[in-house]
């Protein structure tokens, strides 16, 4: 493998539709994927989860023994490194915060194109956040709404200028490439802020960092 070369990520589709479920690993086995579980339920995400660690999980939001928030929480709690990509029918508000809630890192809607969904995929293996367009927005509102609500004394750790400046631009959605293009400073350099951003925030993922810069009002 050379230097350019990346490995394949892996990936693992839950969802309790047979012919969906297979023509979705199908469709992502074709763009170099691979896809090394499927799952029905909450309960088989679960066990299949733990047993192959999949980079990003595929979650339909209706599953025959819960729901689809529940078994994101359940994946991320046996296998804590995956990234979860709802993959639904619905659009509604509250299956979107439920799923956000329980850890997904991206909410799309089934009637995503296959380029859309291959983007997607590739762009939640990286840390970001991907929404259907219109989602997105309904999610910044709730964010913002969390965020006006009274609540403990602020005691955030003390982020340089830099960092601050870094984060602004990882809670408008952007790469860690394009940050550095913005900034005129290196990828590596970008990266090194994030993660000590993350450190000091304790925080997990950008995901994770995004909402908290949504929440604190970084994202203005």
């Amino acid at each position: 493998m050379t230097g350019e070369e990346r490995p394949r990520l892996r990936v693992m589709v839950v969802d309790d539709h047979p012919m969906w479920r297979d023509g979705v690993a199908r469709d992502l086995e074709e763009e170099g994927f691979d896809v090394v579980a499927t799952a029905d339920g909450v309960g088989a995400a679960r066990r299949r989860a733990a047993a192959v660690a999949p980079d990003v999980v595929l979650m339909d939001m209706q599953l025959p023994d819960g729901s689809g928030a529940e078994a994101t929480a359940g994946v991320l709690e046996m296998s804590p490194s995956s990234r979860v990509l709802v993959l639904s029918a619905s659009d509604e508000r509250d299956d979107v915060l439920q799923a956000v809630k329980a850890g997904a890192s991206g909410y799309l809607v089934k009637s995503a194109s296959r380029t859309e969904l291959v983007a997607a995929v590739r762009a939640t293996a990286d840390g970001q956040a991907v929404f259907t367009p219109g989602l997105a927005g309904l999610i910044l509102g709730e964010y913002r709404r969390i965020s006006a609500e009274p609540g403990p004394a602020d005691d955030r750790p003390t982020l340089t200028a830099r960092e601050t400046e870094v984060l602004r631009y990882v809670a408008k959605g952007l790469s860690a490439k394009q940050i550095a293009r913005k900034l005129s400073l290196s990828h590596r350099t970008v990266e090194n802020h994030v993660q000590a951003t993350l450190r000091k925030l304790q925080l997990g993922n950008r995901v994770e960092l995004t909402r908290y810069a949504i929440e604190h009002g970084l994202d203005e």
